[in-house]
């Protein structure tokens, strides 16, 4: 926006200063005429610069610019240049001439500082196409990556945590079927173990066996203190 107006007022300014030159210059040949050659008498007369231009700094988004403007120092009196004739044409010419001045001043002005800020603009457009075309994919690339790295790991640990899942699974269900194994031959153990199970034993190998348990040997007539006799046992002393 600022470019745009600034653009506008150079044309501006350009269009009014070429009416003010022709003005300027066409009122110095009148004076010429009406005064004759008195360029030399003003410039032994004038003995320092009556404007001068005053430099300050705009900054505009960041862009510093350059602007002149006009200070006038002093006036210079010049009132016996023309007392011979010609002397209003040469104060017409010279205030024509004081207002050329001021449109030059600020032509410069607007171009130094439309040139400066399109340098900045350039550089700014070189900046922005690094971005678009070089760090953005660059940054995008690496982004992509990373995501791409990411889901690779996410994977890995849920078949890791599958894994590991499944060998939990499997071993606790090895300590189930071991538990199962126990408990079935702890109730074994106990079912043998168990008045019933002696009573259907007693009943399948006869009831006076398991009533007393010396019948086997009496009906077998056996002697049982034979083993004890001194004949057989000679640590035995009588």
């Amino acid at each position: 926006m600022r470019f745009q107006m600034m653009l506008r007022e150079i044309q501006k300014t350009k269009l009014a200063m070429s009416n003010e030159a022709s003005e300027a210059f066409f009122s110095l040949t009148q004076a010429q005429y009406a005064a004759g050659d008195f360029r030399t008498k003003v410039i032994e007369s004038v003995s320092t610069a009556e404007i001068r231009t005053l430099n300050r700094i705009d900054n505009v988004a960041g862009v510093k610019l350059p602007v002149f403007t006009e200070v006038e120092v002093s006036r210079e009196k010049s009132d016996n240049i023309g007392l011979a004739g010609g002397g209003g044409k040469i104060q017409n010419c010279r205030e024509k001439f004081r207002i050329l001045l001021r449109a030059l001043i600020k032509l410069a002005s607007l171009q130094t500082s439309f040139v400066t800020l399109d340098e900045a603009l350039k550089v700014t457009n070189r900046r922005v196409n690094a971005l678009d075309n070089v760090t953005i994919p660059h940054i995008e690339q690496t982004i992509a990556y990373i995501v791409r790295e990411l889901d690779e790991l996410e994977r890995e640990d849920f078949v890791r945590i599958k894994k590991v899942q499944a060998n939990k699974l499997d071993k606790a269900k090895e300590e189930l079927a071991k538990k199962k194994e126990a408990a079935a031959a702890h109730e074994a153990a106990q079912a043998l173990l168990s008045p019933s199970s002696v009573s259907a034993a007693a009943a399948a190998h006869g009831s006076s066996v398991f009533d007393d348990p010396f019948a086997d040997v009496v009906a077998s007539d056996r002697d049982i203190l034979a083993q004890f006799e001194p004949a057989t046992d000679a640590d035995v002393l009588f």
